[in-house]
């Protein structure tokens, strides 16, 4: 009896803990992140972003040698969704958009984006019911490729 309640709860906390809406919700965060940068749109990288959204990624400085941490933030990426891929150039016909969710909670949620040259390690937070990017690291693929 006593380990059918247990077992009971245990798989209780984790039913609620990730939803079917949960899980299309944090998809769709990131799929406004990497497809408003394929066909400019700026309102849906809002829509994905929390306004104290932070992005990161290393840097190697050319001149020094040094390695550092870049970052950006909500405002800065809004303006790229509005303006990086304009001509259409910046992505392939078919460009990779591979979302790999390596964690969910009731409120937040650990993500992995294979987008092309870049992986963006994506935190959300559930804050009002609706799921927001507020943290992202990022590397290419390739990571020599990471000097000013």
């Amino acid at each position: 009896m006593r380990y059918s309640v247990i077992c009971i709860l245990f798989f209780s906390f984790f039913a609620s803990a990730q939803t079917k809406q949960d899980t299309l919700a944090i998809k769709q965060a990131a799929l406004d992140y990497i497809e408003s940068q394929h066909t400019p749109n700026p309102d849906r990288m809002e829509r994905a972003l929390h306004p104290r959204m932070v992005k990161r990624t290393f840097w190697k400085d050319k001149a020094t040698g040094k390695d550092y941490v870049r970052e950006t933030n909500t405002e800065s990426m809004i303006l790229l969704a509005e303006s990086y891929n304009k001509n259409g150039d910046k992505f392939p016909a078919s460009p990779r958009k591979d979302i790999k969710l390596l964690d969910v909670s009731d409120r937040t949620a650990s993500v992995k984006l294979f987008a092309d040259e870049w992986i963006d390690y994506m935190h959300l937070v559930k804050l009002n019911g609706i799921w927001k990017i507020i943290n992202v690291l990022w590397q290419y693929n390739d990571s020599k490729r990471q000097t000013n």
